[in-house]
């Protein structure tokens, strides 16, 4: 027996639970292996087991009174669930009784489901990131290809928040591993995941996010511009009111750099929202400054 397993069971005799990781995230070191002994329930005797089920039986319904009398029950018949019965000795055991078929009636439980249910999938999503002088996180669906950075860069400089060279773009694929794991919520999962991705960034960098700036549309299911599948991503930020629940930033939405590309936007429409920003932008700095 190893120090692992004996660390354990001191654990188990002083009524520690021990946990363990879900999943081993990615570039992390394999955990080490060890001979694990699998604790199996102690089986409950056949009594306490039949007596569990038999509480759990409904109680016969009472029939109304009629003009013959009821017949009398055979003595040793006792009135249980069928299928508590079946679960308990495998078989039927009223089978080939005349009133198999009115015990059945009366009793609800005799549906039973057909098989385990599938394992939850978790969602797929695939995200570009950009952080705007540690204040301003930038967020698009997909991949952001050259000419998406550049338009952008230009945009953000005509608005007067960000001059010079954009900074790098860093990209969030959910879920982490190739092999994807069962989950139990998937929703909550990928909004945990990148609400991690982002924590550790901005503690990694520095940042001190105010707000998210989105470009796309937030309700499409499928990236039109890169063909990539996309969960919803609005329910994944959890947008209400203009606010991310998601990363607790208030959210600003513009259209697709890859439509703006193609002209199905007119640059002309987006200008005073740029310059709503830009105002945005500067007051935020000059608050900063005041602090300072």
């Amino acid at each position: 027996m190893n120090q692992e397993v004996t660390r354990r069971h001191y654990l188990d005799a002083m009524g520690i639970t021990a946990w363990a990781a879900k999943y081993q995230l990615p570039n992390a070191l394999p955990t080490e292996a060890c001979e694990w002994e699998e604790s199996t329930p102690t089986p409950a005797p056949p009594r306490e087991r039949l007596q569990a089920l038999l509480d759990d039986a409904p109680a016969p319904r009472r029939q109304a009174p009629t003009h013959q009398a009821p017949e009398p029950q055979a003595p040793g018949e006792a009135i249980s669930s069928p299928s508590a019965v079946k679960a308990l000795l495998g078989q039927d055991k009223q089978q080939g009784k005349p009133d198999q078929s009115k015990s059945a009636v009366a009793t609800p439980e005799v549906a039973t489901s057909s098989g385990p249910a599938a394992p939850a999938q978790p969602l797929k999503f695939e995200l570009s990131c950009v952080c705007l002088e540690g204040r301003w996180l930038v967020l698009k669906a997909g991949g952001m290809p050259s000419l998406e950075q550049q338009l952008l860069a230009n945009l953000l400089q005509a608005a007067g928040i960000q001059r010079g060279v954009l900074p790098a773009i860093s990209h969030f694929t959910w879920p982490q591993m190739a092999n994807a794991f069962a989950v139990e919520d998937p929703l909550d999962e990928a909004r945990e995941g990148l609400a991690a991705f982002i924590d550790g960034s901005a503690s990694r960098q520095g940042w001190r996010l105010e707000r998210l700036l989105w470009w796309g549309e937030l309700d499409a299911e499928p990236d039109a511009e890169s063909g990539a599948e996309q969960a919803p991503l609005k329910r994944i930020l959890n947008v209400i009111d203009g606010q991310s629940q998601t990363l607790s930033l208030p959210l600003w939405q513009g259209p697709s750099l890859g439509a703006l590309l193609d002209g199905s936007h007119s640059k002309r429409d987006l200008w005073p929202a740029l310059q709503a920003l830009g105002q945005l932008w500067g007051a935020g700095a000059k608050q900063m400054a005041d602090d300072h």
